[in-house]
């Protein structure tokens, strides 16, 4: 009989979470799938309404709710993962530049600057919203000088990454970052 009772539990936990409120009731339902916790979930709120979701383990199963007001689709947003550093940098042609991908980008931002400005300086915004992993400069520095470029990555989220660690491990900074 206890066997039963559990399993009964078990498959009313995997059931899809609904609720609902207004100023005259609230109705709280929950689905348990690996220890989801919705004191410690994404909440977001207006004056008319507050909506809190969190999930660890298996998405929301099923159709969209909508109404004339509201629309939420299935499921739980992903987790973007934090924007890495960007590697493999150099020049594939005397003009274009290239990086390896970096897995969480959506897109990138390029920092140039002179290479007698390196001691004090990590780059002014040379392209701000790149998509590939690739971009084309060809501009020239003046006689006796070099360009450096740096290349951070930015998430979904549009946090952007590290311009990487100068040789004595410490992580360079970023001042002025591209819009």
């Amino acid at each position: 009989m206890k066997s039963i009772a559990i399993l009964a539990l078990v498959a009313l936990a995997c059931l899809p979470a609904l609720a609902q409120s207004s100023a005259s009731y609230r109705v709280n339902e929950q689905s348990v799938n690996a220890g989801g916790d919705p004191r410690n979930g994404i909440v977001l709120v207006a004056p008319s309404y507050r909506v809190t979701f969190d999930s660890i383990g298996d998405p929301l199963a099923g159709a969209g709710w909508t109404s004339a007001s509201y629309r939420i689709e299935a499921g739980f947003p992903a987790a973007f993962a934090p924007p890495g550093e960007v590697g493999g940098l150099g020049f594939v042609s005397s003009t274009t530049l290239a990086w390896s991908p970096e897995p969480s980008a959506q897109s990138y931002a390029i920092y140039r600057s002179t290479v007698d400005a390196l001691d004090v300086s990590t780059g002014d915004c040379f392209a701000p919203q790149v998509t590939g992993e690739g971009a084309i400069d060809t501009s020239t520095p003046a006689a006796g000088s070099a360009y450096f470029y740096l290349v951070t990555s930015r998430n979904r989220l549009g946090e952007e990454g590290t311009k990487g660690f100068r040789s004595d491990g410490t992580e360079r900074a970023n001042p002025d970052p591209c819009p």
